[in-house]
């Protein structure tokens, strides 16, 4: 049994601390709000009072929605002055390759171990413990952390021995996704237009040329044009597209499509669909 501490109990971070429990490890569960740790304090973790107090724990999972929840819980909070000798800090989440630099050094100034690990794979996949995880930094450090990995993921994909790499992967495999809403959104209004049932047409293309789950899963939404529950919203997908154009042209490299997204996700929110799932992005082209 392995000592952890899960910090952010979202959508994500709740089942992971949930599988690494159920695994038999030590858990210790931070969040801002009171009632998703009190649902895993009732399984059997413990609760942290701060953060300070979680960075106690050898390793350090954490699954913040941004940028700036990174920085405002771990970089500029004082916390890692107070982390226990050893610890290593884990980040599950989709951020900056800016971010990631910095948490970095960071981290490093402080003598506390820092990896990137963002993840492939929504709540269910998550809750099956079936994660793809993208992992960076220090080898000997993810040797560490492995059999962790192992209990929340089916895959552990090491990109390089610096975290930002992974992050940098995340941002493009999460851009490759709107890219694909919007070409089905378009494809499927031509194909309604031309009297094409627009189910039979997605499980066509679906279990034909385009199998795997963004051309399944998405394109069922589309057809059904069901955008509730959200899986990830549209706020989060504009926040990860820009994200992908920052990194683009960081590296003096243009996205056109990413361009044409820009305008799709400002439209979409400007519909207020914010809080639909991303899919909802397919709206924008006529029907």
């Amino acid at each position: 049994m392995s000592g952890i501490a899960v910090v952010g109990l979202g959508v994500m971070g709740k089942p992971i601390a949930r599988n690494l429990l159920s695994a038999g490890h030590d858990v210790v569960v931070w969040n801002r709000s009171d009632e998703p740790a009190d649902e895993l304090v009732s399984a059997g973790a413990r609760r942290a009072g701060t953060v300070a107090e979680a960075m106690r724990m050898p390793v350090v999972f954490s699954m913040l929605s941004d940028d700036r929840a990174v920085a405002e819980i771990f970089l500029d909070s004082g916390v890692l002055a107070q982390a226990a000798t050893g610890t290593v800090h884990v980040n599950l989440a989709t951020v900056s390759t800016d971010l990631a630099r910095r948490a970095h050094a960071v981290h490093t100034e402080h003598g506390v171990g820092y990896l990137a690990a963002p993840v492939f794979g929504r709540a269910p996949v998550a809750e099956a413990g079936a994660l793809n995880i993208l992992a960076a930094g220090d080898p000997a450090l993810i040797d560490r952390v492995q059999p962790l990995f192992d209990v929340i993921g089916s895959k552990t994909w090491r990109l390089g021995d610096r975290p930002e790499q992974a992050n940098i992967v995340k941002i493009l495999g999460n851009y490759l996704i709107p890219c694909a809403i919007q070409s089905l959104g378009e494809a499927v209004s031509v194909a309604e237009a031309a009297g094409v049932d627009s189910g039979q047409f997605v499980e066509l293309l679906s279990s034909t040329l385009f199998p795997g789950p963004v051309y399944t899963g998405y394109g069922a939404m589309i057809a059904e044009r069901r955008y509730q529950p959200a899986g990830f919203t549209t706020a989060l997908g504009q926040k990860d597209l820009n994200l992908a154009l920052e990194a683009a042209a960081a590296q003096n490299i243009p996205l056109p499509i990413g361009q044409l997204l820009r305008t799709v996700f400002e439209q979409a929110i400007a519909d207020g669909r914010e809080a639909d799932d991303w899919a909802v992005i397919a709206e924008q082209q006529p029907r």
